[in-house]
Parts: structure tokens; sequence; C-alpha cells
């Protein structure tokens, strides 16, 4: 068995790690002493530590939870979707949607996984139906930072960064629901 991920304090700062750099989301996720805001930092040193984290995730969650997944090219963003997909008792393989855009998984609560990196914007998304899908399924949406002005509010942001050790995972929750989930995850 994986050992756990190691908790520490502080996310990485704007443009640290290697890598393709990414956007901050603009919105109410940058005000971290709201009610409704959780944080939980961990560095994972191998795959199976990131999706050990996710497979954790994914057994808390319900039906109309958004994640959205930031991080460099190979940083461990499907990966840990393998994991969120065992927690929540997916069934099929869990690979990149890059090509596809978009994937239904069966299970527990349903998962669609889907791939923001194509999308030209709201228009595009919206067409992938996942509006229609999010009140049935988890929805996680990797490079979500490209389509940052159409997420929802309520949601869960998992900003995935290189270390010299392996992964900081910067899990942040805001709206009731997303920081309730992220709070459940700390030890």
């Amino acid at each position: 068995m994986p050992a756990a991920p190691r908790q520490v304090k502080e996310p990485l700062a704007e443009g640290e790690g290697a890598g393709r750099p990414h956007r901050e989301i603009p919105g109410t996720m940058a005000a971290p002493n709201g009610a409704d805001y959780a944080e939980l930092v961990v560095d994972a040193a191998s795959p199976e530590e990131t999706m050990a984290l996710g497979r954790r995730l994914g057994e808390l969650l319900c039906p109309g939870t958004f994640i959205a997944l930031i991080g460099p090219l190979g940083a461990g963003k499907t990966t840990f979707v393998q994991g969120l997909a065992d927690g929540l008792c997916a069934q099929g393989a869990i690979t990149s949607p890059t090509f596809v855009l978009m994937r239904l998984h069966q299970g527990r609560v349903p998962l669609a996984h889907a791939d923001a990196y194509r999308l030209g914007g709201a228009a595009d998304l919206a067409e992938l139906g996942i509006e229609e899908l999010a009140d049935e399924c988890v929805v996680a949406l990797e490079w979500a930072d490209t389509i940052s002005d159409t997420l929802p509010e309520d949601r869960i942001e998992l900003r995935i960064e290189y270390t010299e050790e392996g992964r900081r995972l910067d899990i942040r929750g805001q709206g009731p629901a997303s920081s309730n989930a992220v709070r459940a995850l700390q030890p």
C-alpha cells in the first residue's frame, strides 16, 4: 500500500515548478478567509500517492461536484482522476480525454471526465453538455484554467506542480459543498 501523501503548509507561488505555465483563475477562489473556502496542500512522491489522494476525495463526493484540474503537461491530472474514479467506483479505463474531449463513466456516482485544452471558450464547453450532466455527475475538467471564465463558483480546484521530490497538490474548495469536501480530506 502506498504511503499517504505528506501534508505541507505552504502552496507553491504562482510560476514555481517546471512545465507549461498556467493562469490564475479569477473570482472568489482567491478569498481564503471566507467560511465557504478550504485548502489542503500535500506533497506526493509518486503517482500512487497522487492516485490515493484522488481516491480519498472520490469516496467523499456526491453528484453536482465540479473539479477544475490545473497543471503542466504530465503533472498528474489524469493520474489524480484515475484515483478519483476508483473512489467513485467508476467503470472503464480512465485515460486522458484530450482528443475525445469528454468521457462519461458510470459508477456509484457517474464521472464526466473532460479536457478543456482544445476548447475555444464557453460555447465549446456548452456543446459538450457538461452543464446538463453537472447535477447528476462529478465533473472533472482538465486544463480548466484555459476557460476560467466559465467555471462554476462552487468548485474544487486542484493545482498540481512539479517539485524536486515529486508533485505538490494544492486542493481548494470554494462554496459550501466543495469546501466541506476539502475539509473532510484533512488529516
